[in-house]
């Protein structure tokens, strides 16, 4: 499938991510977020005898992927997991470690542009925004329906950074009194006019954004899928493979960094402590110390690319075994 000819999505950083991991033959490799399957795709046209373990929450995005990479039908293998359970995946396809991963942590045009699927303010649906609607996560309708005002509060500040999050919990409180909030359209047009006149006048981006983010983001538990995966994926890296995360905002991007960098640093030990007693030895060497970012020209022809930020990482030898 040619992603620029369906609209649906261009995958943002392909070819850093693909030059980053430089796949090798027989080398496994893991997409922990296949979507339509861009980054599986350059991949394995970069070394058509590598393996690639496709995994994504989304069904729908799923299938699409598996016809997408129908060439490849020899080397690729699918599940339908998220990627925090990549460790299940691994071990129902029997591989002991991987050569390379890569996380693309983004919503997908195609989710986007679909507005039964919710995840829009742009155009009216319900309000769902879960990535996988059968997983029993309820869905965004219920967060902001039956969420109290401290809750709902704390979830626009803390994973929307939204400066006006009191006052559109409130403005979301007096609107629910007189009936429930089930349209994407609504919920935008009550955080808009929500916002102050001045505000929505000087704003760069429409007054929903962060707030539409922050319902996304404690729908479907980013945050602890992303913490629960970094605190993982190190012990099952094979020596010299790769770790390639793309993040879309600060949130994430803090996630991955730290993690990053503790696992890059080894000893933990006070610096008044004058012989190390933790044992802990580094596990990866950081390949970007600052997060590499779309060229003028992808953010030109995918302006959806604008916010990514790619880090990437590298397992070190460290005892030439895997430590988890």
């Amino acid at each position: 499938m040619d992603e620029t000819q369906s609209g649906l999505h261009q995958t943002v950083l392909l070819h850093e991510v693909v030059d980053w991991l430089a796949p090798k033959p027989g080398g496994r490799y893991m997409d922990g977020t296949t979507g339509m399957g861009g980054h599986s795709e350059g991949i394995l046209k970069a070394c058509g005898e590598a393996h690639i373990l496709c995994l994504d929450r989304d069904a729908k995005a799923l299938g699409l992927a598996r016809e997408r990479l129908e060439p490849w039908s020899g080397r690729t293998r699918f599940e339908h997991l998220a990627f925090s359970c990549f460790e299940r995946a691994l071990e129902d396809a029997g591989w002991d470690g991987i050569d390379g991963a890569v996380l693309d942590l983004g919503v997908s045009s195609m989710q986007l542009d679909t507005p039964d699927r919710g995840f829009s303010f742009m155009e009216s649906g319900p309000l769902d925004m879960r990535m996988d609607p059968a997983s029993g996560l309820p869905p965004a309708s219920r967060l902001v329906n039956k969420g109290s005002f401290s809750d709902l509060k704390r979830i626009l500040a803390k994973y929307g950074e939204e400066p006006m999050a009191g006052r559109i919990v409130r403005a979301i409180l007096r609107e629910r009194e007189h009936g429930e909030i089930t349209d994407t359209a609504r919920l935008a047009q009550i955080v808009c006019e929500a916002y102050p006149a001045k505000w929505r006048a000087n704003s760069r981006t429409h007054p929903a954004t962060r707030t539409f983010q922050a319902l996304r983001i404690e729908v479907n538990r980013e945050l602890e899928e992303l913490e629960t995966f970094m605190d993982r994926i190190a012990g099952y890296m094979n020596p010299g493979g790769r770790i390639a995360i793309i993040s879309f905002h600060s949130l994430e991007d803090r996630v991955v960094k730290r993690a990053f960098q503790a696992e890059a640093k080894g000893c933990d030990c006070p610096r008044t402590q004058p012989v190390c007693v933790c044992g802990k030895v580094a596990r990866l060497r950081l390949l970007t110390r600052k997060p590499q970012l779309p060229t003028e020209e992808e953010m030109y022809n995918n302006p959806r690319s604008r916010s990514a930020k790619l880090r990437v990482a590298e397992r070190l030898e460290t005892g030439g075994s895997n430590e988890r």
